[in-house]
């Protein structure tokens, strides 16, 4: 027996519900992070040759690191568990306070930063050096004067016990 009309229409709607998030999330991961993290510091490398040996494994694993601590939270933690993006135009429905998140606030952007981070380091660039500063200091701004206060008026008391028991920036392992 198959699945009657019903029950196949629930299955496509969720299967659709889950889609248009994941969906949204790819397109904004690559216009926003993929030119924050990707393009900009492509380009502020200029003609610089990646240092070579032990040195380059280690920024490509800070380089890998942060790419999938973007990945892990942007599209299971925002996405999938939020249903929404990490897009403040598409935000989540819920507070995603799981996975990473117990632990710091804010991971996506750590992500960010330790991709950018990552590409300094193996180009030794000090301009991608001087733009993850930019960059850290743009984050933190924005953080502290949309995200906090967006955050605080669509959960209410829920997101500041969140932001009493977690820090934004420095990771802790109490959770």
């Amino acid at each position: 027996m198959g699945l009657t009309d019903d029950a196949r229409a629930r299955t496509i709607t969720s299967m659709t519900r889950s889609l248009g998030p994941l969906a949204k999330t790819f397109v904004f991961t690559l216009l926003v992070p993929g030119t924050v993290a990707g393009y900009m510091p492509w380009r502020l490398k200029g003609n610089a040759d990646p240092v070579t040996g032990l040195e380059a494994w280690a920024a490509l694993i800070i380089i890998a690191a942060g790419i999938a601590i973007y990945l892990y939270t942007a599209f299971w933690g925002f996405a999938l568990i939020g249903g929404g993006t990490p897009a403040p135009i598409a935000p989540t429905k819920i507070l995603v306070a799981r996975g990473l998140h117990r632990f710091v606030r804010n991971p996506m952007y750590i992500g960010v930063a330790l991709v950018i981070a990552g590409q300094a380091w193996l180009f030794h660039s000090l301009p991608i050096a001087i733009y993850l500063a930019c960059v850290l200091v743009t984050a933190h701004l924005f953080v502290l004067f949309y995200e906090e206060p967006t955050l605080s008026k669509q959960f209410g008391e829920e997101y500041e016990r969140y932001r009493a028991s977690v820090p934004r920036w420095i990771p802790t392992l109490r959770h």
